[in-house]
C-alpha cells in the first residue's frame, strides 16, 4: 500500500526523456503499459481509502434539507485533491526502480525454443 504522505513526486507534469523510459523496460511502449497498470493500483487503492474516511460521515437518512456541512469532511476531501495524481506516482515509482515487472512474452519464448 502507498503512503500518500510520504510521497516525493511533484504535483504537476514535467517533461521526461523517454529514452529513459526505453531503457528500463525495453521499449517505450511497454513503459507506458506498465505505469498505466500501477496508476490503476493507486488510484483504486486511494479510492478504497477515501471511502473508508467518507464512510464515517455517511447519513442513510431520505431527508433532503438536512445537509450538513462537515469540516472534517471537507479537509480529507482538500488533501486528497492536493496529493498528486496516481499516474505521477506511478510514473516516480517506476523512474525510482520501485515497480516490480516481467514479460510473460520473454519466458512463452524461451519454453517453445527449447521444445
Amino acid at each position: 500500500m502507498v503512503d500518500f504522505k510520504k510521497v516525493k513526486t511533484p504535483n504537476n507534469t514535467i517533461t521526461r526523456n523517454p529514452a529513459v523510459f526505453s531503457e528500463k523496460a525495453g521499449n517505450i511502449y511497454e513503459a507506458v503499459a506498465i505505469i498505466a497498470k500501477r496508476a490503476n493500483q493507486i488510484s483504486v487503492e486511494m479510492k478504497e481509502e477515501l471511502s473508508r474516511k467518507l464512510q464515517e460521515f455517511a447519513s442513510y437518512s431520505d431527508n433532503l434539507e438536512e445537509i450538513f456541512e462537515n469540516r472534517e469532511q471537507i479537509e480529507i476531501s482538500k488533501y486528497y485533491e492536493r496529493i498528486p495524481k496516481p499516474v505521477l506516482i506511478a510514473t516516480q515509482e517506476f523512474l525510482d526502480d520501485r515497480v516490480y515487472f516481467r514479460n510473460t512474452a520473454d519466458k512463452e519464448k524461451g519454453v517453445k525454443e527449447n521444445a
